[in-house]
């Protein structure tokens, strides 16, 4: 019950920010979230022996999520507005400078502060599962700013949201009740192929429909006043089911991958969640550990391919 009503309270709040804040706030809201995971990430290393160098990290992530902000208005802003375009250029600069800080030279200032550690045989591990932080949380959840600055990134975003979700509660359910054939009883003993299966019939039919009756929900979004007009207004396309198809099963795979992988580190930790912070959920990792690796399918997908649909 805890589990239900902790969910039925965050739901509402996710959709107010993806659809009501400004970019700042939205993207700080993104880095709350990122701290929080990485202090229970560190949490889990230090469980593991491991002694990361957190507060160059936080620095680092800091960097992530600015150049990740930065790079949505370079790609997506509005060149013909004056201001627009000096937003544009001083995001440019933001992001081409805070990316390769954090992507290159972040590793190298890591193992740089190993040589300070005693005996020197935790250098190497000490710098490695430091900086894993960063591609893990840091750049997954830089995507957030980066797709909501897109064409109607926004309801884009509900839509990646919503078919991890569903995947994840048609795996639930359905493992529950006819579950036999365990996936990977050395990770995660509850998960079964019956589960996963579930999960990515769940995630297609869930796809399939959202990208069926954009328009409608577009509408029923204007309505209560969470799409502005100008987005609401641009013509929506209907997706072929093939395309729809391969982004819901790529995207599952991906999330069932994410949780599987939080699973490996939670085991090796001797912990069974990451965290206490969300009620009858765990930690907050505990409930990103799909999106993480959902969101670079989604963005890989969205240019290419979803995009159009959408009116991008």
């Amino acid at each position: 019950m805890k589990r239900v009503a902790t969910a039925a309270g965050l739901i509402p709040l996710v959709i107010l920010a993806l659809f009501k804040a400004p970019p700042w706030l939205f993207t700080l809201l993104v880095f709350g979230v990122a701290v929080l995971a990485a202090h229970e990430y560190f949490g889990i290393v230090k469980a593991q022996g491991y002694k990361p160098f957190e507060i160059t990290c936080y620095v680092l992530l800091v960097l992530s999520v600015v150049a990740s902000y930065a790079m949505g208005f370079w790609l997506f802003g509005q060149p013909g507005n004056p201001s627009t375009l000096v937003t544009r250029i001083s995001a440019s600069v933001a992001f081409w400078c805070g990316l390769p800080i954090v992507a290159f030279l972040g590793p190298l200032l890591l193992l740089v502060l190993g040589l300070r550690r005693e005996p020197l045989s935790e250098s190497l591990p000490d710098a490695a599962v430091s900086y894993m932080l960063l591609p893990y949380v840091g750049f997954t959840l830089g995507i957030l700013p980066l797709l909501r600055a897109a064409h109607n990134g926004s309801l884009y975003l509900l839509y990646l949201m919503l078919v991890v979700w569903c995947g994840d509660i048609a795996a639930y359910y359905v493992g529950r009740a006819i579950g036999k054939h365990k996936l990977a009883p050395r990770i995660s003993p509850g998960k079964t192929w019956e589960g996963a299966i579930a999960s990515v019939v769940g995630a297609v039919a869930v796809a399939w429909f959202l990208f069926q009756y954009t328009r409608p929900i577009a509408n029923g979004l204007e309505a209560v006043r969470l799409f502005s007009p100008d987005q609401s207004t641009v013509s929506f396309g209907t997706a072929p089911f093939w395309l729809v198809a391969m982004f819901a099963t790529v995207l599952n795979i991906a999330a069932q991958l994410g949780d599987l992988v939080e699973s490996v580190l939670k085991r090796g930790a001797g912990v069974k969640d990451s965290g206490t912070l969300v009620p009858g959920h765990g930690g907050v990792l505990d409930r990103i550990d799909a999106l993480l690796f959902a969101l670079p399918v989604g963005l890989i997908f969205y240019s290419p391919g979803m995009s159009r649909y959408l009116g991008g």
